[in-house]
């Protein structure tokens, strides 16, 4: 009787996975999730993503348990626990998703030495967190790309894999016991609008919006109002669906929609690839600009104002409301907080890079933090001095002001003409409208940030 253990990490589904489909080469398998208390400690499970991880849990043991199995969960440190599992039920093999984060390599390297003593197997699989493996494709002479241009044209012409069918038989060991599975019930300060997780409810949204939005995305995708995009992020981040797949499927469907679909997909990608050959760019600057940003203490007060959506720039509002309410936030709107935090109010890229993992449901540190770089123009960026203003791009992406007057209500009543500059309300009507003027000049905001790059 052969068991193999497949750990479970960033892959929390049964389709399309091909660590599993190895492991069940085996007579039995174990499939083990392990709640390390060392994500706590680097503070990275805050209520969202833990109530969101809890549902995903919750339906990967539901359907490992309609193929007869059930997913085991630990908790304690990821090797320890590993290890223990294998030796309980006296595995040959243990298989898991490869990552790129430093976390990952030190959790593959550590089991594989402590593997290695007990004599059992640890194996490896890539393609299973992205759709094409870090270092896949390179340019000549370099490790990584550096530009996503010329990497999606390498990308596009990679082959992928086939996608893997969901088991329809699981075999677990009776022997081999966890702890109950984790609820979001049991957790509080969750954003009130966030998603359910899970693969289930992931494969239900992605089949959904191929029939009624994929056509339409490459037109409306940055339509803040109209909310056009697939808003899957946060099943990929966990996971729980299978970005091979979704490649696949939107190819097989076609169209100018799905073709600017499948490049934000390989957006995932081209991060991957960067932070796999630059792992310290998750906290340092990829490409230094010699930022002399403000001291925290100084501009603490403009951090507040921007964390509780009151700047007095209404799109820059409304996104960090939106990000509070539902832990999510569509992504023009990312980039236009982002750009008024760095550049225009010239703070540190990792302060707001830190709030919006204390936030997002799909927030991680390898698109979360390189997005930050890209925008703070310490990143990938070819125009890394580029400011976003926010009354343009309030004006061409919001033009009725729908999406403002969602999340800022206070505003409901202001006309098109005003809605993104309020403050050229005739008084009379200004004084009537609670919402606070503008926290800076853009033009001057504008001029400090040139000067601090020396473009003046």
């Amino acid at each position: 009787m052969t068991v193999a253990v497949v750990l479970f990490t960033s892959d929390l589904r049964v389709h399309d996975h091909p660590p599993l489909r190895a492991a069940l080469a085996a007579d039995e398998v174990v499939p083990l999730f392990v709640r390390d208390p060392g994500v706590h400690a680097a503070g990275f499970d805050v209520p969202n993503r833990s109530a969101f991880l809890a549902d995903c849990l919750t339906d990967l043991d539901a359907s490992l348990r309609r193929r007869g199995g059930r997913l085991v969960v630990r908790k304690g440190p990821v090797v320890q626990e590993v290890c223990a599992v294998a030796a309980q039920c006296a595995a040959t093999q243990v298989h898991l998703a490869s990552g790129v984060t430093g976390y990952a390599h030190r959790r593959e390297a550590q089991l594989r030495d402590a593997l290695r003593g007990q004599g059992v197997a640890l194996h490896v699989h890539d393609s299973v967190i992205t759709a094409v493996a870090p270092g896949a494709v390179t340019p000549v002479g370099h490790d990584h790309f550096a530009v996503f241009t010329p990497y999606f044209r390498r990308w596009s012409q990679e082959r992928l894999r086939d996608v893997c069918p969901a088991p329809r038989t699981v075999r677990v060991p009776d022997a081999v016991r966890g702890e109950p599975l984790p609820s979001r019930d049991e957790l509080s300060g969750l954003s009130p609008g966030l998603p359910t997780g899970g693969e289930a409810p992931g494969r239900d949204r992605f089949s959904r919006w191929v029939r009624s939005g994929l056509a339409e995305y490459e037109d409306r995708h940055d339509d803040l109002a109209g909310d056009a995009t697939s808003r899957l992020s946060p099943y990929l981040h966990f996971g729980a669906l299978s970005p091979v797949e979704l490649v696949q499927r939107a190819r097989e469907r076609g169209g100018p929609g799905a073709e600017a679909f499948v490049r934000q997909l390989c957006w995932r990608d081209f991060h991957h690839q960067v932070l796999a050959a630059r792992p310290d760019a998750s906290s340092r600057d990829y490409r230094t600009r010699h930022d002399r940003w403000r001291a925290e203490d100084e501009a603490a007060e403009d951090i507040a104002a921007w964390r509780d959506g009151r700047t007095g720039y209404p799109v820059v509002d409304a996104a960090m409301r939106q990000l509070r309410h539902e832990g999510w936030m569509h992504n023009r709107a990312r980039l236009l907080a982002a750009s008024f935090l760095v550049k225009t109010l010239y703070v540190d890229w990792r302060i707001g890079a830190r709030h919006f993992l204390d936030l997002l449901v799909d927030g991680d540190i390898v698109n979360n933090q390189l997005n930050w770089q890209w925008v703070a123009g310490t990143g990938t960026d070819t125009r890394p001095h580029r400011v976003l203003n926010p009354v343009v791009q309030g004006k061409r992406f919001d033009a009725a002001g729908g999406y403002v007057r969602r999340w800022v209500p206070e505003l409901r009543d202001v006309a098109d003409a005003r809605i993104h500059e309020p403050w050229r309300l005739p008084e009379a009507e200004r004084a009537r409208v609670e919402y606070p003027r503008p926290l800076i000049d853009l033009g001057e905001g504008l001029a400090r940030f040139r000067h601090a790059r020396g473009r003046d």
